[in-house]
């Protein structure tokens, strides 16, 4: 079942008056319930300005075309405001960025905690989710570490945490390995193959790293703003259903490798 299912995408970028970017025109796409999908494509072909469109980040373009159709689990969100995409972000979905987007100023348990205060969660309960989602990328032991006082892959493994923290159904990964190096990479990798694998989490991770690509279940690949090949599903293997906190903990607590 589809849970990520797009048509008619546009995005265009006006750079000056006379200067415009075509970076999506007209992509069709669909992501099963459960899958972990890499869109890979040269600097340029339009794969992070689709990623942040699948992500409610930005609104597709209305205009020069059909009428552009987005959908999250069946949910038309392609006219959503600004307001109702910014919830369904914070509730339904986490995101990892390649700079880790961590502030410098708060500790590994706070910038986890972010995640949680943007889905109107706070006090103990925020606090009990950020530990127990430091808990599942192994660096409970770290949590008033502030990023400079953490490794690159600490910080990475931080910022992953705070995109599991409320627990969403579909992690989108912009280029989540490339300020790493090859076993730090390896790490980060594995530990979001095991939250897909044993929590059906889907997961969507934009890629230049062919290795990268080779550990999901498909490769969409891009070129000059469309999509030249959705790749080949693996079989439908159906998604378990979302643990509970100490579950969770239980199975993910001892497969996590450290730093």
């Amino acid at each position: 079942m589809a849970i990520l299912e797009g048509r008619n995408l546009r995005k265009t970028y006006r750079l000056s008056r006379r200067n415009t970017v075509e970076a999506l025109k007209g992509v069709e796409i669909s992501i099963d319930q459960g899958e972990m999908v890499a869109i890979m494509g040269p600097s340029g072909s339009g794969k992070s300005t689709l990623m942040h469109i699948l992500g409610l980040l930005h609104a597709p373009d209305p205009n020069h075309g059909p009428a552009p159709e987005l959908r999250l689990a069946g949910e038309d969100m392609a006219a959503l405001s600004d307001n109702a995409r910014t919830r369904i972000r914070a509730r339904r979905m986490g995101f990892v960025f390649q700079d880790f987007n961590l502030v410098p100023t708060l500790t590994a348990l706070e910038n986890v905690m972010l995640a949680c205060e943007y889905a109107g969660i706070g006090g103990k309960q925020a606090r009990q989710a950020g530990l127990e989602a430091l808990a599942l990328v192994g660096l409970e032991d770290r949590a008033s570490h502030k990023p400079s006082e953490l490794s690159g892959g600490e910080q990475q493994r931080v910022a992953v945490a705070r995109a599991l923290v409320n627990k969403p159904e579909i992690i989108l990964a912009d280029e989540p390995t490339g300020n790493l190096d090859s076993d730090r990479s390896a790490e980060v990798l594995a530990l979001l193959r095991e939250f897909n694998r044993e929590h059906g989490q889907t997961i969507v991770l934009v890629t230049h790293d062919a290795e990268v690509g080779e550990a999901c279940d498909r490769v969409i690949r891009m070129r000059d703003g469309r999509i030249r090949d959705q790749g080949q599903r693996a079989a439908a293997v159906a998604a378990p259903a979302m643990a509970t906190p100490a579950a969770v903990a239980a199975m993910a607590g001892p497969a996590v490798a450290t730093a």
